[in-house]
């Protein structure tokens, strides 16, 4: 007995062949699919939500609606607990709302989770400074003279904040 194709067949493994090949290659790209209930032939990735919710949340800071980007942060950090920079900005939104506690743990994850994270050196200097704890704020812009030199964005803006705050207490 000879072994025949027929067209449907060989349409069949093709797109049976290349949907295996998208379901790898999503899962090389780290976004494992989730397949939402009402649209079951489209794949949304956690990743991509995260995705969405960081860009949200950065447009949120943009706004200065600091509790609506600290919702979307909170739902990055939910889904992916070491993203050092969800925690980062988490940090900076809740500062703003002056919940320092809150802000000093999220920027100290941050910091745990990527030690070198400039713009957490950055913006916990500044709480340090919000709070008056100059010699706090005065080690982290030491750390980013060491990570990224005088030069930086985030060495001078802490810098800068720092001649500032200075400035103000004489």
């Amino acid at each position: 007995m000879t072994s025949h194709s027929t067209p449907l067949d060989r349409a069949s493994r093709f797109v049976l062949a290349f949907a295996a090949l998208a379901f790898g290659a999503s899962l090389a790209l780290g976004a494992a699919p989730v397949f939402a209930a009402d649209t079951w032939d489209v794949p949304v990735t956690s990743k991509s939500a995260e995705d969405r919710d960081m860009a949200a949340g950065r447009k949120a800071l943009a706004d200065k609606q600091w509790a609506k980007a600290a919702g979307h942060f909170e739902r990055v950090v939910s889904r992916d607990a070491r993203n050092a920079d969800a925690h980062n900005l988490l940090g900076y939104s809740y500062r703003w709302m002056d919940r320092m506690d809150d802000s000093f743990h999220h920027y100290g994850r941050a910091l745990e989770l990527q030690p070198d994270h400039r713009g957490a050196h950055e913006y916990v200097g500044i709480a340090h400074l919000k709070v008056g704890n100059v010699a706090k704020a005065e080690e982290h812009l030491a750390r980013l003279r060491q990570i990224c030199g005088a030069d930086c964005e985030e060495t001078r803006s802490l810098g800068a904040k720092l001649a500032e705050y200075r400035s103000a207490q004489r």
